[in-house]
């Protein structure tokens, strides 16, 4: 497990947030930041990022938020486990455990990527504890179609090569998720926890656990959060896009607005996936609106 305490990086001035961590009933143990105090804001990462980038959330909204955000076990400093259900299901389960864990009162929440469907899994599960929604390039039902760069990252022998042996999948989402550059110490900190073969095990179970049939283990999973979103339609929620992504693109966009017609939709023709790099400032004058709005 990468300990960010013991590495003179330049990444680490850009994360200047105390680690905390808990065991979870799964086993592994957990990382996530707490910062700041008021009404809780729980922000979810996505594959293959980490806790790093929402690191601009957590530095403008502790002001006046209580802000949680956990890194998925295997990602992040989570414990990596090698023989582990990286499952959707156990994400929930995990998620769950770990705010009734931390006593987390009625909370806004905001997901990116894999995260939506992890955190709407939580929250069609308990809606109650749902106040407002903020979605980032994300799903939370059936891909349409999965990319070619995912196929090939699915490939039995060659999936592992690439995304565990070579690291393709972070410096591929690097060097495509964004329209402007990033700086080397924002690279060195996506890149510092999957700096091996075995600290990598994650972002590959993710890639694998994309459901696209109904044999696959997290099938089922995925559509009973599908099925069970409307019951979230009546809490406050904003939708901000970032057009130039190749995975989440416009079709997710649609589908959302399907699903939810009464949210608030902002499309951002110049930003990529990784809409907190392109658009942080944006995504929060979006995020403070959100919070304004009685839930």
């Amino acid at each position: 497990m990468v300990d960010k305490t013991s590495r003179k990086s330049p990444w680490c001035p850009l994360y200047p947030f105390e680690s905390n961590w808990i065991h979870l009933p799964s086993g592994p143990r957990m990382h996530y930041l707490d910062e700041g105090e008021g009404e809780p804001i729980l922000a979810l990462h996505g594959n293959p990022t980490w806790s790093f980038y929402y690191r601009e959330l957590v530095k403008a909204m502790r002001k006046d938020h209580r802000v949680v955000v956990p890194d998925h076990i295997g990602c992040g400093f989570s414990e990596k486990p090698q023989d582990y259900e990286y499952r959707l299901a156990q994400h929930i389960d995990n998620l769950e455990a770990f705010v009734d864990r931390l006593d987390l009162e009625p909370f806004n929440l905001v997901v990116h990527d894999w995260g939506g469907a992890i955190g709407m899994g939580l929250a069609v599960r308990r809606p109650e504890r749902i106040k407002r929604i903020l979605l980032l390039n994300t799903a939370a039902f059936r891909m349409p179609v999965l990319p070619r760069i995912l196929l090939l990252a699915r490939c039995p022998v060659l999936g592992p090569l690439l995304i565990r042996g070579l690291n393709a999948f972070v410096l591929g989402a690097l060097l495509t998720s964004t329209k402007r550059t990033m700086p080397p110490a924002v690279w060195s900190g996506y890149q510092a926890p999957y700096d091996s073969w075995a600290n990598r095990v994650a972002i590959l179970r993710f890639v694998q656990d994309i459901p696209m049939t109904p044999r696959h283990p997290s099938y089922q999973t995925l559509i009973e959060i599908e099925q069970n979103l409307p019951l979230l339609a009546d809490k406050p929620i904003s939708v901000a896009w970032g057009a130039l992504d190749r995975v989440f693109d416009d079709r997710f966009l649609e589908r959302w607005k399907a699903i939810f017609p009464e949210a608030d939709f902002v499309r951002f023709g110049d930003v990529g996936h990784y809409s907190m790099e392109d658009a942080s400032e944006r995504i929060l004058m979006r995020l403070r609106d959100l919070l304004a709005r009685p839930s």
